[in-house]
């Protein structure tokens, strides 16, 4: 077992006395409490001298990211990357709620800042888990576990999820977990405050079927339950992600309700047997396309889901046969053909579907749509320049394209590159624009953001999700679960000894 640390996320604070502490000291608090001696009297006595005065404005912080610099992509193979065509949504004038441009905004607690990882990157661009900075990030959500044919859930890649052994890595005796696994269950432990969630099935897993075979019926929706909760305990895991992308009826909507009422009911058992008080996330990655969500019975996902993983990006791409921008906030009356879909329709729809804001999270792309051979912005255009294995898209960490001019549009909160000379033009999100996107998610009071994926990032001030962590403020700070009595694994049954 672990040995337990006193934070102040684990005494009984309100969310207001922890802001007043964190923002008055300047720092991260751990206090020595005595249990004989009332807590306020502890805190005045410790806390109360350090505190100085000199302002009622919040301080705006600002993150310093230590990302590691990337490898440069050397694969020709890129398996399961391939993303779901935005179906076109008709233009329309959107009405615009007041986006402030400057200023911290309302005050925020328990913000969500998340990261995808994707285990194929390991063995594919190199990005190690340890590569993932966690300070700034919330959740790192790990992808994906595939479906078996009898509807269990199952490793995507044993070797990369458990097998492959890391630099200063020793064999040790027993069933033991290396990895990416290890890797991930070490980056909690040293970051109490990071929880851990893993992914199911994603693009490949919805197109092949599996989703819909395995849950039109109560048995496999029970086999998926069961055995995700198995795997993701074994795992070191703090909860589900659920990546059905997306159902193609109301029918098939209807068993992903049954389906996700299947998973909270088995993550809760699993907390109840093992005597824990906490609560494993169950979150689900869905679509901000109308076509796709509006079949979808939403209020009935909401009944057993923490967070909604918005999709807010692939709103165009190669399979348009013009070009449009992939993440923009909002539609361009003037040239609705460069706007196929909006974040903020999709976002009022859902509310207006009576998804509480603070329940969806803003999706993030850390990659750009490519578009070869066209004069710009709602004009045609002839494939992509991006590399074949990475199927039109191109890392934000290798953008802009060399002789490309960046552009921004301040209105529809959009941001793209353009080379003349190469008449290629490339839809990403850029600083500008995530800051802009953190404001919209203050503003419109959602829980957060979270990126698509990790290894697209760049470091330092150009960091997108460090941009966002600093530009969101306080972000959620509960303490994420180490104990895992029934893994299978040795070392994470015994919380990583060592670590």
């Amino acid at each position: 077992m672990c040995p337990p640390t006193v934070t102040m996320s684990s005494l009984r604070l309100t969310p207001r006395t922890k802001s007043m502490i964190k923002l008055a000291c300047g720092i991260r608090l751990r206090l020595t409490v005595n249990p004989k001696r009332p807590f306020m009297s502890t805190l005045m006595s410790t806390v109360w001298p350090m505190i100085k005065f000199t302002s009622t404005a919040r301080p705006m912080i600002k993150l310093t990211s230590t990302v590691r610099p990337m490898t440069k992509l050397t694969s020709t193979v890129w398996p399961m990357t391939k993303f779901t065509p935005m179906p076109t949504a008709t233009p329309k004038t959107e009405p615009r709620p007041a986006i402030r441009l400057m200023g911290p905004g309302p005050a925020a607690t328990g913000l969500m800042n998340a990261v995808y990882f994707t285990n194929w990157n390991v063995n594919e661009t190199y990005f190690d888990p340890e590569n993932v900075e966690a300070k700034g990030i919330t959740h790192a959500i790990y992808a994906f576990a595939d479906i078996g044919a009898d509807g269990t859930v199952k490793p995507m890649d044993l070797w990369a999820d458990v097998q492959k052994p890391w630099s200063g890595d020793t064999t040790e005796s027993g069933n033991n977990a290396y990895g990416c696994v290890k890797r991930m269950f070490i980056l909690k432990k040293r970051n109490r405050n990071l929880k851990t969630l893993l992914s199911i099935g994603g693009w490949t897993a919805s197109n092949g079927g599996k989703f819909s075979t395995m849950a039109a019926t109560e048995e496999g929706r029970k086999a998926f339950a069961e055995s995700a909760v198995k795997l993701a305990t074994d795992w070191g895991m703090d909860g589900l992600d659920i990546d059905w992308e997306s159902p193609k009826d109301t029918n098939e909507a209807k068993h992903l309700v049954l389906l996700l009422h299947e998973c909270r009911k088995a993550l809760d058992e699993y907390a109840t047997a093992q005597g824990q008080r906490y609560r494993y996330l169950l979150t689900a990655a869905t679509s901000a396309g109308p076509a796709h969500y509006e079949i979808m019975d939403l209020a009935g996902m909401d009944k057993y889901l923490d967070i909604w993983n918005l999709m807010a990006y692939d709103f165009a791409g190669g399979w348009d046969t013009t070009t449009g921008h992939q993440a923009n906030l909002f539609m361009d009356p003037d040239k609705p053909e460069s706007t196929k879909a909006s974040t903020h329709r999709s976002v009022t729809d859902y509310l207006g579907a009576g998804i509480p804001s603070k329940k969806i999270n803003l999706g993030v792309p850390l990659y750009g749509r490519s578009f070869a051979k066209t004069r710009g912005l709602g004009a045609s255009f002839q494939g992509s320049d991006a590399p074949e294995a990475r199927q039109g898209t191109w890392l934000y960490r290798d953008l802009p394209r060399p002789g490309a001019k960046v552009e921004y549009n301040e209105k529809l909160v959009a941001s793209w590159s353009y080379s003349e000379d190469k008449g290629e033009l490339v839809s990403y999100d850029t600083v500008r624009s995530t800051q802009a996107k953190a404001r919209y998610i203050l503003d419109q009071r959602l829980g957060g953001a979270f990126f698509w994926e990790a290894s697209g990032d760049k470091s330092g001030d150009d960091s997108l999700v460090g941009t966002m962590a600093a530009s969101l403020g306080s972000l959620d700070d509960t303490e994420n679960m180490l104990e895992y009595p029934n893994s299978q694994y040795d070392n994470i049954k015994n919380c990583m000894p060592g670590v």
